[in-house]
Formats: structure tokens, sequence, C-alpha cells
């Protein structure tokens, strides 16, 4: 019988503008989700959606209850090149003990900005990758040939560059970083609490504030979060994504107080949707919506 256990992440700060560092993993409750039928644990770092960038200390403390009870660690590091300053990657194959016990898994969509080819890895020891590669045999047919080979010269020619300014793989998140810092004064002024994010190129919003002031209607069983997505699309013409879908159904309600927004975008689109949520904080300040 296979069963399945989501953490959630206790908050050092839940008010105002906040940080992805601010939400934690309580070590009591990570630690009384393992027992001696825990065979693996999946992390996300730099994760999605939140922009956590785990700490090596938390990645050891995880790492150390692998090793107590012989679990496997599959961590999805696809964001591992987009972290921001004072954040560094730390990837939990190289902490002592843990390559063994660990699967990693890349991604080239992410890595080179280029998601729509869906072409990415998993390394490991050889043990742990005979299941992947039963999958990758039935899967890799999917990936044409000039995909898989414009990744590989991309390794090929980043390498080459790794550790000059031209590396795009150094350069990507100084580029996100402005995009990032920019997509946080636009929330800020329009009224909304961001959690900055560490990593990635996403960024959470608290919606409490206008959704209690906002009739965003829709099926009153479904979450707020997927209810305003819904409404802000329809109403103000700006997508956005309900993280309440990020989670199991009983723990939902941690993420539907929110609404993620994706940066890597063109700066006038940015700037467009600035507008559209400055004037929706407009609308709301005179009583017209």
């Amino acid at each position: 019988m296979v069963t399945e256990r989501q953490l959630q992440y206790p908050r050092k700060k839940t008010e105002g503008v906040t940080s992805s560092a601010d939400w934690v993993l309580d070590p009591a409750e990570l630690a009384a989700a393992f027992n001696s039928k825990t065979k693996a644990i999946v992390v996300n770092t730099p994760n999605n959606p939140l922009g956590k960038v785990y700490k090596k200390e938390e990645l050891m403390m995880i790492a150390d209850l692998c090793k107590k009870y012989n679990s496997v660690a599959i961590m999805d590091e696809v964001y591992e090149w987009m972290t921001y300053t004072g954040q560094e990657h730390c990837r939990m194959a190289t902490l002592p003990g843990m390559w063994d016990r660990c699967i990693t898994i890349g991604s080239a969509g992410k890595t080179f900005s280029v998601t729509g080819w869906k072409i990415g890895w998993a390394y490991g020891p050889t043990h742990l990758l005979k299941g992947p590669q039963v999958i990758h045999q039935h899967s890799v047919y999917t990936c044409t040939t000039p995909v898989q080979e414009a990744v590989a010269q991309g390794f090929e020619k980043e390498l080459e560059l790794y550790g000059t300014p031209e590396c795009y793989l150094e350069s990507l998140a100084v580029e996100l970083e402005v995009k990032r810092d920019m997509i946080v004064k636009l929330l800020i002024d329009a009224g909304l609490n961001p959690i900055v994010p560490e990593g990635g190129y996403f960024i959470l919003a608290d919606v409490r504030d206008i959704v209690s002031k906002v009739d965003i209607g829709g099926d009153p069983n479904e979450r707020k979060d997927f209810r305003f997505v819904k409404w802000l699309s329809r109403n103000r013409k700006l997508q956005g994504i309900p993280p309440s879908a990020f989670y199991s159904p009983e723990h939902g309600d941690i993420g539907e107080n929110y609404i993620r927004f994706c940066f890597i975008k063109e700066d006038k689109n940015l700037q467009k949707a600035g507008e559209i949520l400055l004037a929706l904080k407009k609308d709301i300040d005179e009583g017209k919506v």
C-alpha cells in the first residue's frame, strides 16, 4: 500500500511584505512524517510556487532522516540556476551520504527558457535509475532529435562560457532579479502583499484584502483563489494561477489566500499587469466594484 503525506510550511512572518525564507519546515512535523515504511520524499528547491531556496541546514535535516530510515530523496531542482542575491542552490546529492540515496531531476526547458521543448534529465546512482530508465525508454521518442541535439549543444556552449558574464546559466538570474524587484514594487503599489521569492520566476501575492472587498462570485464550493483567478481573468484580463492547486485537498486552505504570477516576461507586459492592478485598486477605493 502506498500512502503520501504533504508537509506544511509554518511561517516566521505572516503579515505585510514577506519573503519565501519566512516559510520553514517544522522539524517535529518533518520527523513525524518519516518511519520505517517511508520509501521516499520529494523536495522541490528552488520551490514553485513559493520561490523558497532551501538552506543547506534544512536539506541536512531531510538528509539525516533519509539516512536514518533508508529513504530516497527525489529532488526536483529544475530552477537550480535561478537564485537571487544572497542565495545559493545546494544540491542534495552533494551532501554526505546522499549520492547513493538521491535522484536529481533537471529541466532543459527551465534552464534554457524553452519550456515548450519538454526535455529534461534525471541523474543518480545506477541502482536508483533502473526505474526511471524503464520510463525513459517509453518516452524518449516524444522528444524530437533536433531538440535533444540543441540541448546538448547548449550545454557544451555554456560550459565553455561558465564563469563569465556571457554564460546564460549565470546571466539569467541577474536578468530575472531585476524583473522580480519590478513586480514586487508593482504588487506593493497595487495594495497586494507579495512573498518575495529567493529563486525561480514565480511570485505569490496575498489577495485577502481584495477578495474581502470584491464580489468575485463563482461556485462557493470552489476555493477562493480559483474563484478570484477566474474573476480577474474575465473582468480585468489579467491571468494568474490559483496556488491551492499545488496542495492536496485537505491542505488547499494554505494556498487559497494567494495568487501566483509569473515574471519571466517582457518588461512592458509586467508594467501592463501593474497598470491593471493599480486600476483595480483605484476602483475598489472609489467603490466602483
